[in-house]
């Protein structure tokens, strides 16, 4: 569809379906009936109890089987999570700024190869129960972000159906390969449905959606995603949908993704969904009948968050599901089957696919070819919003950075992301890097919310004054339970002691959790890191650890706590003045009970900040602002309530206050001004929109962010991302956060004015359109169109554009205001042309009416194409077309 497509397999592409049609299921390869046959095989030998314990994202070993331990817990939304540092590419919102599906499926390509590394190193290691280990991934997220106010937005690829089934079939393509009977790694497209906020209230939420809504807006990309990208999996959503819970819904589990979609993979819960069937949605009595529930409309793995802490018993739930009749063997049957007819697919079991230990080694993770790969996503997701002409700036500017994120870390990796990645670069950084001429300065800010950087290896020293700090490894004195009875975990581990000497000592870069590629450690243990801080500049610092279950002390005095912060905090800081080069004595110690996550953390920080920005601005051309948020404020079920955030989403859409100040006293200093945001979400920009100089949004841009942004702002690269939300100015403009009906949301159903539309970026050159030439297919328009325009570099430097088809539909009810159907990223040198074709099937043409019924409605189309929404603003060319008579689709 973002190619150009010709002869017969055009013409057949565009051939309708009749309205009661379901899509045809794959055929059955060799491989998969084979896969198929040994599953069954398999699941016929074993006993009941065994199979009840498989039906638990955490799988034990079956040694008489020859079935090693499973958990099909692996996350890998923008970069594998494991035992070794992996790369780290841009939050998925910033993927899908670059509208640019060959680029995440190539990232996509890189996480898989990634993920098969951890795999076996975790088989190494004897470490396959843990998170991060499987052969499969908890990844894409292709949720629509429909409420700028959600804090798990920015795991999407935004608010357009199109733009995310695009995306999110070129991440599943990517990372299962090219044989999805013979996947990498299986792709679990999430959360299955109607599922985008509040965080509050996930796990108890009833959304009541249209029928239209549903079909046009909450499905196509899950649609997408199966019948197109062939997923594996596909992960069932907390919330419930018109009174049944998502994860024991006839109307998705078994109307949609079974019967019209042809599903033939396997369901898996989110984390406790299938619990909250009973306990918050009370729409089972009692925990076996939720099981029952679940399993009986299609769930075939649930994901308990009991496993973290090893708990025992969750299978009885199973157990007592069957001995009432609720469940029978046979469903249980075909759930295994399913499961580990996916683990020989796959490679975790032998038998069918042929060995391919070269293909699946640790050294493929984090490779300079990935490193590459992340800054060049990274600089095609940054989204250039205004330049009054003063980028790119000069290679001999005076660069004042000021914000509280100019030289910050953290908040380039994101949500869902391995703490252990390549070394970030920050912005300030990256300016050095870019532009070695040029004179920078930076100015601290205050204290704020967003403080909290990893403490960098070049800080820190061992007690013998090597790079890095002293870890120590202790097990405990007495071997743990293998699994703990519930209720009894914190009871157990408060009491565990550990012995003397250490097992493993090592060198470590830094604080952060690693034991997953060490064999001899437990996963009950104790670590210890010690040796010394260094600070490279002398000044007021805010220094602590975040995480949980772990101390500090500096120079032998306790300084930081976190024994009783919870998952998700804010780090615990405490401000203190230090020495450039002098030594501060570091202890820190952590207990890692099945879970681990400390790490030591800092800012630089001004006592003065507006006299700081005062003197930086005197030495400076331009100052350049970073500015925004961090993955901590907006995040999933976050215990953060702080001005603006709570809970994980936010409460408006305006920079925090003491940022929106910081902005006004640089403008009142006289200098060009440059904003680079950094965020998951839309923020009110109106402010920088008016007075900025420049305006750079640049996400969460992934481990080379910082690079990434200074190669733009110096002119290196071309910026050409577009924006894949609406920017609002309020939440005032929009309907409540809880309503879940699409009026008013989104570019395609909202009537005012944005701050910023959907589609909508700037270069650094200019581009033009030649007419459309809009041919219908054999049989009339609403078979299928095919239009056709050039589009010529009309600048003076080479870049990259955009070009995006929209469609405006005849006035008929449930057609969107517009909506994007198409789009084309081309690399222009000065005054080349080239010729861009759009084959636009009956799919791409329609709309769904109020009552959910898809079709190609009969009537006039206007054909827009151009760099952006057809607006005074994105100059492009348009062409009407008409449809005789209505065609129907099926769902």
């Amino acid at each position: 569809m973002l190619a150009t497509v010709s002869g017969a397999l055009w013409l057949c592409a565009a051939l309708p379906q009749p309205a009661t049609a379901a899509p045809l299921a794959p055929t059955l390869s060799n491989e998969r009936a084979e896969a198929d046959r040994l599953a069954a095989q398999l699941v016929g030998k074993m006993t009941v109890d065994e199979k009840v314990e498989q039906l638990l994202n955490t799988a034990p070993a079956i040694p008489r089987l020859g079935v090693p331990a499973y958990n099909w817990w692996t996350e890998s939304l923008h970069g594998a999570l494991g035992a070794l540092p992996t790369t780290n590419f841009p939050e998925p919102i910033g993927l899908a700024a670059t509208f640019d599906p060959a680029l995440v499926h190539d990232v996509a390509g890189a996480i898989g190869s990634e993920v098969r590394g951890l795999h076996t190193l975790a088989r190494r290691t004897g470490r396959m129960g843990r998170i991060g280990t499987g052969l499969d991934t908890w990844s894409p997220n292709i949720n629509i972000f429909r409420d700028p106010r959600w804090g798990r937005g920015q795991e999407t690829y935004g608010e357009d159906p199109f733009l995310t089934a695009r995306m999110g079939v070129a991440f599943v393509q990517g990372v299962q390969g090219p044989d999805p009977d013979l996947p990498q790694v299986v792709a679990t497209p999430k959360h299955f449905a109607v599922h985008s906020g509040p965080e509050s209230t996930r796990h108890s939420a009833n959304v009541f959606v249209s029928r239209h809504d549903l079909e046009d807006t909450y499905l196509p990309a899950f649609r997408a995603a199966i019948v197109e990208g062939r997923a594996g999996s596909v992960m069932c959503a907390y919330n419930r949908i018109d009174g049944q819970p998502a994860c024991a819904s006839d109307l998705l589990l078994k109307d949609h993704l079974r019967q019209a979609w042809g599903f033939k993979g396997y369901v898996v819960s989110d984390c406790d969904a299938v619990k909250d069937i009973s306990d918050h949605h009370k729409y089972a009595p009692d925990a076996a009948t939720a099981v029952a529930a679940a399993m009986r409309a299609g769930v075939d793995n649930e994901c308990n968050g009991a496993t973290l802490t090893d708990t025992d018993g969750l299978a009885d739930r199973y157990r007592e599901a069957l001995s009432r009749g609720l469940i029978s063997v046979a469903d249980v049957d075909q759930a295994l089957v399913r499961l580990f007819s996916a683990r020989f697919r796959a490679g975790d079991l032998p038998g069918v696919r042929k060995p391919e230990s070269a293909l699946a080694s640790p050294a493929e993770v984090m490779t300079p070819e990935h490193a590459a790969l992340a800054l060049a996503a990274s600089e095609k997701s940054l989204v250039l919003l205004k330049n009054d002409g003063v980028l790119p700036l000069k290679a001999d500017t005076r660069i004042a950075v000021i914000g509280p994120l100019g030289d910050a870390t953290r908040v380039l990796r994101g949500n869902y992301s391995s703490a252990l990645s390549a070394p970030p670069v920050s912005v300030l950084e990256g300016l050095r890097r870019a532009m070695p001429g040029a004179q920078i300065v930076q100015a601290p800010f205050g204290a704020a919310f967003t403080d909290g950087d990893r403490v960098p290896t070049s800080a820190l020293r061992s007690p013998d004054g090597a790079p890095g700090l002293l870890a120590r490894y202790y097990n405990p004195a007495e071997p743990p339970p293998k699994r703990f009875a519930p209720g009894t975990f914190g009871e157990i581990v408060a009491k565990m002691r550990f012995a003397d000497q250490p097992v493993v000592t090592r060198l470590e870069p830094d604080v952060a959790a690693r034991s997953l590629d060490l064999a001899a450690v437990s996963d009950h243990h104790r670590v210890v890191w010690t040796g010394f801080l260094v600070p490279p500049e002398s000044g007021t610092y805010r220094l602590g650890l975040t995480g949980f279950n772990g101390a500090l002390k500096l120079d032998g005095k306790p300084f930081a706590d976190l024994r009783k912060s919870g998952w998700g905090s804010l780090p615990t800081l405490k401000t203190i003045k230090l020495e450039k080069g002098r030594k501060y004595a570091v202890e820190i110690v952590s207990e890692s009970h099945a879970l681990s996550g400390v790490d030591l953390v800092w800012k630089r920080i001004s006592n003065d900040p507006a006299g700081d920005l005062k003197a930086a601005a005197a030495q400076a051309d331009v100052l350049v602002a970073v500015v925004g948020l961090t993955s901590d404020l907006e995040a999933e079920e976050a215990p953060v309530d702080v001005p603006g955030f709570k809970g994980g989403d936010k409460t408006t859409l305006d920079i925090p206050p003491d940022q929106q100040a910081l902005l006004e006293q640089a403008k009142a200093l006289g200098k060009p001004l440059v904003v680079v945001t950094m965020n998951g979400s839309p923020l009110n920009l109106s402010w920088a929109k008016d007075n900025a100089s420049a305006i750079l949004e640049a996400w969460y841009p992934g481990q080379s962010g910082g690079l990434a942004v200074a190669n733009v702002l110096s002119g290196k690269t071309n910026p050409s991302g577009r924006l894949p939300l609406t920017f609002y100015r309020s939440v005032d403009d929009l309907p409540p956060f809880g309503d879940y009906a699409m009026a008013g949301r989104t570019y395609r159903y909202f009537e005012g004015t944005p701050v910023y539309p959907f589609g909508y970026g700037l270069s650094y050159t200019r581009f033009a359109y030649d007419p459309l030439k809009v041919e219908p297919a054999a049989g009339g328009a609403g078979k299928g169109l095919r239009v056709t325009t050039r589009v010529r570099n009309v600048g003076e430097r080479a870049g990259d554009e955009v070009a995006q088809l929209y469609l405006d539909f005849p006035d008929t009810p449930g057609a969107p205001r517009l909506a994007l159907r198409g789009f084309q990223r081309l690399s222009l040198k000065p005054g080349e042309a080239r010729t861009v074709t759009f084959a636009l099937t009956p799919r791409d043409l329609s709309s769904v009416d109020l009552d959910g019924r898809r079709r190609v409605a009969a009537g006039r189309y206007r054909v827009s194409v151009g760099p952006g929404q057809p607006t005074a603003d994105a100059p492009g060319r348009s062409a009407d077309v008409s449809v005789d008579a209505d065609v129907g689709l099926p769902r």
